[in-house]
């Protein structure tokens, strides 16, 4: 009988995004992308290219970045009933954005620093060899971002009046790999035909610079959607505010303490103290609850008020 009974109140910890399809995809983008690689290291060793081997080179960050997202896909599924991990690992596929953003930043920053150097000792440019490389490398990128465009879940939720996206941060930092990759081959291009056809060599380097502000700019908004998750970030004050209007509404309940935190990019966690005269069952109040559909685990401490003035 107390097994039913505790089986019955236990509550889901599993809030993994299993992705398998971008999982699937991601594998796609990371064949295509390092075959591409090392074709160009090969080429670019054989015949000397610089832009070749550059671009070569470049491709191999965005490899690694693509094994930091199929790695956290594998060891979410892998672990995501762990009990090692308090709320599962809904966090790992947030990580693995994370992480791939700090990687872009500092691509980023690596391109900025060339083209500087670049802009301040110009360099002598094989432009039929540079632009048939950057053209090679928005086709790839082409290719892997449609492989690669995510469609979006929603969740409709009576209370929030908004659909919610089922985000994930791992599969869109790989995507905005490989449009920062595209973005970069499409600068090159346009600098490079004005440079072949007007001798304005300067815009090289400078796209370069435009470029690398653009992708720090998106590194830096994924880094901002990542951060306040993995560090357990309140859910905005106005829908706390609503859930503790609910509360207090029935009865002359009173919350005297309240947390809501992410366990994962789509799920947060609650925990409510709560005094009144008046105590029922901790189910009365989570049902006063079902309709905030962002709250996936709640847990709700009742506290008997036995003093007229305790709850004011």
């Amino acid at each position: 009988m107390h097994e039913q009974t505790l089986e019955s109140l236990r509550q889901e910890h599993n809030f993994n995004i299993n992705n398998s399809k971008a999982e699937r995809r991601t594998q796609y983008v990371l064949i295509l992308t390092a075959i591409t690689m090392v074709a160009e290291i090969v080429a670019g060793t054989i015949f000397g290219s610089m832009a070749l081997l550059a671009d070569g080179w470049h491709m191999g960050t965005h490899v690694a970045a693509f094994l930091i997202t199929i790695f956290a896909y594998r060891y979410a599924k892998k672990h995501e009933n762990s009990p090692d991990f308090s709320f599962g690992t809904g966090k790992v596929s947030v990580l693995g954005g994370f992480a791939s953003a700090v990687s872009l930043g500092i691509v980023a920053l690596m391109m900025f620093a060339e083209s500087i150097q670049r802009l301040v000792e110009p360099q002598a440019i094989s432009f039929n060899a540079a632009i048939a490389v950057a053209v090679l490398g928005l086709l790839v990128n082409i290719v892997s971002a449609l492989i690669l465009k995510d469609d979006h879940h929603h969740d409709h939720g009576h209370h929030d009046h908004e659909h919610h996206h089922h985000h994930d941060h791992n599969l869109q930092a790989a995507y905005m790999h490989v449009l920062a990759d595209a973005l970069t081959s499409v600068l090159a291009i346009v600098a490079l035909l004005l440079g072949k056809y007007f001798g304005w060599s300067f815009l090289d380097p400078l796209m370069g610079i435009v470029g690398s502000i653009i992708i720090t700019r998106w590194a830096y908004a994924l880094v901002k959607q990542t951060s306040p998750i993995l560090l357990d970030g309140s859910i905005d004050e106005t829908y706390q505010l609503n859930v503790k209007k609910t509360i207090e509404d029935d009865s002359d309940n009173r919350i005297s303490d309240i947390h809501i935190w992410k366990v994962s990019a789509n799920h947060y966690a609650a925990v409510i103290s709560l005094v009144t005269h008046f105590p029922k069952p901790t189910g009365y109040y989570k049902e006063l609850l079902n309709n905030f559909v962002k709250l996936s685990h709640v847990t709700i401490e009742v506290n008997e008020c036995k003093d007229e003035n305790c709850v004011t």
